[in-house]
């Protein structure tokens, strides 16, 4: 009985770390313009690596009346040119950070360029890093080593 959970872990382990299971983080990188984004449905976008080691999924909602604008992503790839992050990077959903400095010295008259990113009504930041893929919807993630932990349990049970 022993060795065949032995076999059966030796055989599933490199299937489960192929998943992505590791050191990287992997996440969903999209815009609710593109289909399958905003509703999530995850067999139309595959997960990507997150560039960093210590990375976080993130999953941002822009909000206008009933428009509504979600993308989700890696956090190092939206820091770059975002400067509405929060500071609390935690699990959890937070409203942005104001920057006062944003577009101060900028005598612009064109609104559609919104130089001071004040377009949105709503802008909120939802961070996720414990799990991979977590920025997919509103639920709580599953975790796979849970899921897998779970179907070995059942099959010593069962021997």
């Amino acid at each position: 009985m022993y060795i065949i959970c032995l076999i059966t872990l030796s055989f599933i382990s490199p299937f489960v770390q192929g998943f992505g299971i590791g050191s990287t983080l992997y996440c969903y990188r999209c815009i609710s313009t593109h289909p399958g984004c905003g509703t999530f449905n995850w067999l139309f976008h595959w997960s990507q690596a997150c560039p960093e080691k210590d990375d976080t999924c993130v999953k941002l909602i822009e909000r206008k009346g009933a428009t509504e604008v979600i993308t989700r992503d890696c956090l190092s790839s939206l820091k770059s040119f975002r400067t509405d992050i929060p500071a609390d990077h935690y699990e959890g959903c937070r409203p942005a950070a104001t920057d006062l400095k944003l577009a101060h010295y900028v005598n612009n008259s064109i609104k559609e360029y919104d130089i001071r990113r004040d377009y949105y009504e709503e802008t909120t930041w939802c961070f996720c890093y414990f799990d991979n893929r977590c920025n997919s919807a509103n639920n709580l993630p599953v975790s796979t080593f849970l899921i897998v932990s779970l179907i070995l349990i059942s099959i010593w049970k069962t021997l």
